[in-house]
């Protein structure tokens, strides 16, 4: 440990004595590790934001659709009562299936009117989101066919602005409906803007006030969340049994999308960090340009070294530590400059995206990793050459 500080103390000093020629070579490193740094850690950061805001929406459910794309499609579409058919047949594989509709109606509290989504639901509910007053459509709701409803938070301040809208009555369809919950802001503009604007009722009053036909899609909650595609299938499956053979559907698995949206955002980042990565090739070029430059200017002191009993690994890891000082100083100054950059992007995503964590442990280790590995791999060569010289050749240059 002793002779390793040595060298560190040594190869501090000759950095210093050509302080202006090292600036200049560390400024690749420095460029390379805070692009690869902030591009590595906003994606980070972002994937967390989204991953996270997902989660929260608990259990995601399987979506099944009449494909409109086969001949006869009125033949294959889904009736209110294939509901409870289908979730017999898929028995223990599913949590919960309803039938989905959304359509837009009149919609009237006091002087104010709109036309607004309203949206069927059911009583399932296993999310982490919160209500910011109220209660939430419950099975006694949907047993009865209660004419209650559910706001998401704009509609609540559209309608209430005095913020009185639990238990005051909006009018949809002709229809009076007692207002039982608003629900909280989802934090994020781009999560607010895809669950803002809908008034949810429960799924058995929607059936009775819209008479609106056949069913939009069937919402099947997976028993298991790995199990969605055989869930899929078996509904599929139990619909084909209705409607007949020929009759064509679709699955979406919510889950398997936002598997992809997160695939998506590590391959964004995977090739953004690999333009950040040439960047520290060519910083390591640099590096080693500079230690050749350097051991044929030392090349007397590397003689004279080995005249008084300096081994070929005592030169080598001479030269070797110079090169790992060069890149980790480099490279941590590169890794401050990327983290303040990834704080202040994150700071900024997180208006759209919500709470962002930003993996800082894990940004130095990867910081440390590249700016150790850079000054190793380019600083061997320049190392091994410096070790190499014969030492009367040297002392005689």
């Amino acid at each position: 440990m002793t002779r390793l500080l040595a060298y560190l103390e040594e190869a501090i000093a000759a950095l210093w004595r050509n302080r202006a020629r090292s600036i200049l070579t560390m400024l690749g490193m420095i460029i390379g590790s805070a692009s690869i740094i902030a591009v590595f850690g906003i994606s980070r950061a972002a994937t967390s934001g989204i991953t996270g805001t997902f989660a929260s929406f608990g259990t995601l459910p399987v979506s099944v659709l009449v494909d409109q794309s086969q001949d006869y499609p009125a033949q294959a579409a889904i009736a209110y009562r294939d509901a409870a058919t289908v979730a017999n047949a898929l028995g223990t594989l599913a949590i919960a299936v309803q039938p989905t509709w959304q359509r837009t109606g009149k919609i009237a509290a006091g002087s104010i009117n709109a036309y607004e989504s309203v949206v069927s639901t059911g009583a399932y509910h296993d999310d982490s989101t919160h209500m910011a007053s109220g209660r939430r459509i419950d099975r006694a709701d949907v047993t009865s066919g209660a004419r209650v409803c559910v706001l998401t938070a704009d509609l609540g301040r559209k309608f209430f602005p005095h913020g009185n809208a639990v238990g005051s009555y909006l009018r949809i369809k002709g229809e009076r409906f007692l207002v039982i919950g608003v629900w909280q802001q989802i934090q994020g503009s781009f999560f607010a803007a895809i669950t803002s604007g809908a008034v949810l009722i429960p799924y058995t009053t929607f059936h009775d006030v819209f008479t609106p036909g056949p069913v939009d899609s069937l919402t099947i909650y997976p028993a298991q969340n790995g199990n969605a595609d055989a869930v899929g299938r078996a509904a599929i499956a139990a619909l084909q049994h209705i409607h007949g053979r020929r009759a064509k559907y679709r699955v979406e698995n919510s889950a398997a999308f936002v598997t992809s949206f997160d695939n998506v955002l590590n391959i964004i980042a995977v090739g953004l960090s690999a333009i950040g990565g040439v960047a520290l090739v060519v910083a390591g070029i640099g590096i080693m340009n500079i230690m050749l430059v350097s051991v044929t200017e030392r090349t007397r002191e590397i003689g004279i070294r080995k005249a008084i009993g300096a081994s070929r690994a005592n030169i080598t890891l001479q030269f070797l530590m110079e090169a790992i000082v060069l890149s980790l100083i480099g490279g941590g100054i590169g890794m401050g400059i990327g983290v303040a950059i990834t704080v202040g992007a994150a700071s900024l995503l997180s208006k759209q995206l919500g709470v962002l964590l930003i993996p800082y442990l894990l940004i130095v280790s990867v910081a440390l990793g590249f700016s150790i590995a850079v000054g190793m791999v380019f600083g061997t060569y320049p190392a091994l050459r410096a070790a190499a010289l014969d030492p009367i050749e040297a002392l005689r240059s």
